[in-house]
C-alpha cells in the first residue's frame, strides 16, 4: 500500500447547536430564527436562536407550571439543589472557561478565575436558602394576647434582564437568588453574550433543578422582554441588563399589574460579595395573628 493512499482525510469539526431552555426541554426557537454571535474581534463563534414573543409566553407558561413545586419545596431541599449545580458546573470548567474567554475577550487564566468565582456564587446562595428566613422574618413586639410572626415568600415568576457585559457571572448574580428563595425565573440571556447562558441551561438540565424553575431565552433583549414586562402572568421583573431608555419603557409596561421592579443598577465588580438584596428584592412578608393561650390549672400563658 503507497503511503499516500494511507493518509486519512481531513476530519471536519462537529459545531455546537445551541437551543433554548424551556420548560425542561430545548426547543428552537419558535420562528425558526438565528444570529450570529461573534466574540470580542469578530470572529464567528455559533449562531444563537432569536426567541420571540410566542417563545417568552412559552416560557411564562413553563415558569408558572413549576412553581407550585418549586415554592413548596423545603429551603434545604432547594439549597441541596443548588449546591448540586454548582457540581455539575465543576464538573465542566474547561467548556464555561472557553465560552467566557471568547464571550468577553478574556484570556483563559482571567476566564477561569470568573468561572471559579460563579461557581462559588452558586455555592453561595446555596447556603443562604435556609436562611434567609431567620434574616428578614421574626416574632413581631405586639400589644396584645397574641403571637405576630413574620415569614418571607417567593413573589412568584420573575422575568431577569441578564448582564450585557458579564455574560456568566453576572448571569448567575441575577438568577441564583431568584431561584433560592422560591421563585421561578424566565431569563433573557445577554444579545451579544448568550453562549453561557445557554450552556447554563444544559447544566440545569441534568442536575435536579424541575424543569421550568429557569428558562432561558436568547435573542434581542428589547423584543423579548417587552412581552414579559406586559405579561399578566409575570408579577416581578429584574432589568439589570436594559440600557436606560429600555428598563424606563418597560417600568411602564409592568405597572400595568402592578409588577415588582428591579431598576438597574451599576455593579462595577461582579466578584464583590453580592449581599440580600438580590433575594429580599422578590420576596413578599406574609403575618400572621395567633391568639396566645392558657395552659393548665396554674393560668401560665404561652
Amino acid at each position: 500500500m503507497s503511503e499516500k493512499s494511507e493518509k486519512t482525510e481531513p476530519r471536519l469539526s462537529v459545531f455546537k447547536t445551541y437551543k433554548l431552555y424551556v420548560g425542561g426541554k430545548f426547543p428552537r426557537s419558535e420562528s425558526g430564527r438565528v444570529y450570529e454571535v461573534t466574540d470580542s474581534k469578530g470572529n464567528w463563534l455559533a449562531n444563537a436562536p432569536q426567541s420571540s414573543r410566542k417563545d417568552a409566553r412559552d416560557a411564562v407558561v413553563a415558569a408558572r407550571k413549576a412553581f407550585g413545586g418549586w415554592s413548596g419545596a423545603t429551603a434545604y431541599n432547594r439549597g441541596q439543589i443548588l449546591y448540586r449545580v454548582a457540581e455539575m458546573l465543576e464538573g465542566r470548567k474547561a467548556q464555561f472557561v472557553r465560552e467566557v474567554a471568547d464571550a468577553e475577550g478574556l484570556s483563559k487564566s482571567r476566564a477561569a478565575e470568573q468561572v471559579d468565582a460563579t461557581i462559588d456564587r452558586w455555592v453561595w446562595y446555596a447556603g443562604w436558602t435556609d436562611k434567609i428566613a431567620q434574616v428578614i422574618g421574626g416574632a413581631n413586639p405586639v400589644a396584645g394576647p397574641f403571637f405576630n410572626l413574620s415569614s418571607p415568600e417567593p413573589t412568584g415568576v420573575v422575568a431577569v434582564l441578564a448582564p450585557q457585559e458579564s455574560s456568566f457571572l453576572g448571569l448567575v448574580s441575577v438568577v441564583a437568588p431568584v431561584i433560592a428563595t422560591g421563585n421561578t425565573a424566565v431569563v433573557v440571556a445577554s444579545e451579544k453574550a448568550p453562549l453561557p447562558a445557554l450552556s447554563l441551561g444544559e447544566v440545569l438540565a441534568t442536575s435536579d433543578v424541575p424543569g421550568g424553575v429557569v428558562n432561558v431565552l436568547s435573542g434581542r433583549t428589547a423584543e423579548i422582554a417587552a412581552p414579559l414586562a406586559a405579561h399578566q402572568d409575570v408579577n416581578a421583573i429584574d432589568l439589570a441588563g436594559a440600557d436606560e431608555a429600555l428598563a424606563k419603557e418597560l417600568e411602564i409596561a409592568a405597572a400595568d399589574n402592578l409588577k415588582r421592579v428591579l431598576r438597574p443598577q451599576p455593579v462595577d465588580d461582579w466578584t464583590a460579595t453580592p449581599g440580600t438584596d438580590r433575594m429580599t428584592a422578590f420576596l413578599e412578608t406574609k403575618t400572621v395573628w395567633h391568639p396566645t393561650g392558657s395552659l393548665g390549672a396554674s393560668g401560665s400563658s404561652y
